[in-house]
């Protein structure tokens, strides 16, 4: 083996370890604390970041090693006959990667990513731990000022309700454009 692909296979090993490591710290921590993190941290660190910024900062921190996770498995579930096939017709790894797995992976992860992105809406309430204002917060308030808990909190349930019910629409939708042709509901 040439001395460039040694490099190159111990450059690609670092980035496995390196990533395994950002997901097993990042899911292991939870995701109020990561917030508190990221906004303190930062302010440590000296720099100054918005509360919102912050907020979305965390979220996708504390997302992106759920998700790496999620298209890690879908990448796995194809069967390594599709790579060498794809290899055998001349196609580079990165080709295959993109003609070949990577669309047969998406319909299998799917499910599961619009399953995560219904979660990270609903933790998007954790954020008013730092005094961002988002849904939750802004309910409380309401409470607080008119002392109705029982329509303040039942409104905010209900805006959570329908935005999730509006994303699983959007997910049924891509699942039934990006399904095979010929595949029915009902054989999957």
């Amino acid at each position: 083996m040439p001395a460039s692909a040694r490099r190159l296979t111990a450059v690609a090993a670092l980035f496995r370890g390196l990533a395994a490591v950002y997901i097993d710290v990042i899911r292991g921590i939870p995701l109020l604390l990561q917030i508190f993190i990221v906004y303190y941290g930062v302010a440590i660190l000296g720099l100054k970041m918005n509360i919102f910024w912050a907020g979305v900062l965390a979220l996708t921190i504390c997302y992106a090693a759920y998700e790496a996770e999620i298209f890690r498995a879908g990448i796995e579930s194809i069967h390594k006959g599709q790579m060498e096939a794809a290899r055998s017709l001349g196609m580079s790894y990165f080709q295959a990667m993109r003609h070949i797995i990577l669309p047969q992976a998406f319909r299998v992860v799917l499910p599961p990513l619009g399953n995560d992105f219904m979660a990270m809406l609903k933790d998007s309430s954790l954020i008013s731990v730092i005094a961002l204002p988002e849904i939750l917060q802004q309910g409380r308030l309401w409470v607080s000022r008119t002392f109705r808990a029982f329509e303040g909190y039942n409104t905010v349930a209900l805006f959570y309700l329908v935005m999730t019910l509006l994303l699983s629409l959007l997910v049924r939708l891509i699942e039934r454009r990006t399904s095979l042709p010929g595949q029915s509901e009902e054989s999957k």
